[in-house]
C-alpha cells in the first residue's frame, strides 16, 4: 500500500448542548478531518481527538497540525507498506509522544487496509460482535434536578451505563440523590483527575453508592497515587488519561493502580497500540470499555469498530450521532437501538462520509502530496 496523497480539513461543528467537565465547558467541536487516498484510488478517512485548548493533554489542534504537517505527513507519504502496524512500529518510532498525531494517520491506514481487503474495519481489528452496548456520558449541569431529568431521557432511549462527571463540591451529594431515584441503574463516576490523595475520604465515600467505577480521579500522569487509592477503595479504579502506550497499561496493572482501562484510539497513538492494549488486558482479565473524545461520525465510526473485539466487555460511551449534533458528517448517523448500535459489515469503517456536510464544517483544508 502507498498513501500519495493526505488532505487535511480544520473542521467545526456546533455541539447540540453544552458539556460540561472539572475541566470546563465546550460548546463546539474544533478538529482535524483526515483523508487519506492510495495509489490505487483508495479513500481512507479519521478524525484527530486533540481539542485546541491543553486541557485534557499537552496536544492540541495547532499543534497536531504542526506534526502531521512537518515531521509525519512526510515519513508515509509515497512510502510503500503492507500493513497499518508499520506506521506506529517503524515510520513513527523516534517521533516522541504526540499520540494523538500519530493516532489519525495510524486510523485512516487502518481504514484503507480494511477497504483494500474488502472487509470491514471491525473484522480486520478482529472484532466478534454484531451488536456493541452503548452508555451516555453527562456532564456538569446546572442542578442535580437537570441530571435526573437527563438520566430519564436517556434510560427512556435505552443507554445501559451512566457516566456522571463529578469535580470538588459536585460528587457525593450528586451520587447519594441519583442513586435515591436510579437504586439500580449501571452507574460511574468520572473525575478528570480534579482530586488528590488529600480528598481520600471524600473518595471513599463513593464507596457507598456501589458505583460500576471511578473514572482517572488522580493526576492525569499518575499510576502510583493511584496504586495507593484503590487499595483503599471498594470501587474500581478506571484509568483514562494516564494511559498512553501499551507500557503505561502493563505497568498500571502490574502496580494495582487500576482495576478497567478507557480505551481512546487518539490517546494511545491509535488501533495498532488499541489491539495490543487489548490483547494484553485480556490476558490480564483486565475489563476494557471504549470511551469518547466528542467525536464527529467518522471518529465515532471507528470506536464502533474497536468497540467489537471480545475484550471490550463494558458499555462505552460511543453514544448516537443524534445526542451531539444537529446534523453529522457521514451517512447514515451512527444510531443507537435499544442501546446497542449495530456494527456495520461494509468495507472500511462502514459509514459513507457526507462531502456536503464536510464542506460546510470545514474552516480551512490542505492537499499533501
Amino acid at each position: 500500500m502507498k498513501i500519495t496523497e493526505v488532505t487535511l480539513r480544520h473542521m467545526k461543528m456546533d455541539l447540540l448542548y453544552p458539556f460540561t467537565t472539572s475541566f470546563g465547558t465546550e460548546y463546539d467541536k474544533d478538529f482535524i478531518l483526515v483523508e487519506a487516498k492510495t495509489e490505487d484510488g483508495l479513500t481512507g478517512w479519521a478524525e484527530n481527538v486533540a481539542m485546541p485548548t491543553p486541557y485534557y493533554n499537552e496536544e492540541t489542534v495547532k499543534t497536531n497540525w504542526h506534526l502531521l504537517e512537518d515531521f509525519l505527513l512526510p515519513l508515509i507519504l509515497n512510502k510503500e507498506f503492507q500493513h497499518p502496524d508499520e506506521l506506529t512500529e517503524n515510520f513513527f518510532a523516534h517521533i516522541r509522544g504526540n499520540y494523538m498525531a500519530k493516532a489519525c494517520l495510524d486510523m485512516a491506514a487502518w481504514d484503507l487496509y480494511a477497504r483494500e481487503q474488502n472487509r470491514s474495519l471491525a473484522s480486520v481489528l478482529g472484532g466478534t460482535k454484531d451488536q456493541i452496548d452503548v452508555g451516555v456520558s453527562i456532564g456538569i449541569k446546572d442542578s442535580i434536578e437537570e441530571t435526573l431529568e437527563v438520566i430519564g431521557e436517556r434510560l427512556a432511549e435505552g443507554y445501559k451505563r451512566f457516566k456522571l462527571k463529578i469535580k470538588p463540591g459536585w460528587d457525593v451529594e450528586l451520587m447519594d440523590k441519583v442513586r435515591k431515584v436510579y437504586p439500580n441503574i449501571p452507574l460511574m463516576a468520572d473525575a478528570n483527575s480534579a482530586y488528590t490523595l488529600e480528598d481520600i475520604d471524600l473518595l471513599k465515600a463513593l464507596d457507598d453508592y456501589h458505583l460500576m467505577m471511578i473514572e482517572q480521579p488522580l493526576a492525569y500522569n499518575d499510576i502510583i497515587d493511584h496504586a495507593d487509592l484503590q487499595a483503599q477503595l471498594k470501587t474500581p479504579i478506571c484509568l483514562d488519561e494516564s494511559i498512553h502506550s501499551f507500557e503505561d497499561a502493563r505497568k498500571a496493572i502490574k502496580l494495582g493502580s487500576c482495576k478497567i482501562i478507557n480505551m481512546k484510539i487518539g490517546r494511545i497513538g491509535g488501533l495498532t497500540q488499541a489491539k495490543k492494549i487489548h490483547d494484553y488486558c485480556v490476558e490480564q482479565n483486565v475489563p476494557l470499555w471504549c470511551g469518547g473524545m466528542l467525536e464527529a461520525g467518522i471518529g465515532r465510526a471507528h470506536n464502533i469498530a474497536l468497540t467489537a473485539l471480545p475484550g471490550f466487555t463494558l458499555p462505552g460511551d460511543t453514544a448516537g450521532s443524534a445526542l451531539y449534533w444537529k446534523e453529522d458528517i457521514i451517512c447514515p448517523e451512527v444510531i443507537v437501538e435499544n442501546g446497542m448500535i449495530t456494527v456495520p459489515t461494509s468495507p472500511g469503517i462502514g459509514y459513507e462520509p457526507d462531502m456536503d456536510k464536510i464542506n460546510k464544517f470545514t474552516l480551512y483544508s490542505k492537499t499533501y502530496r
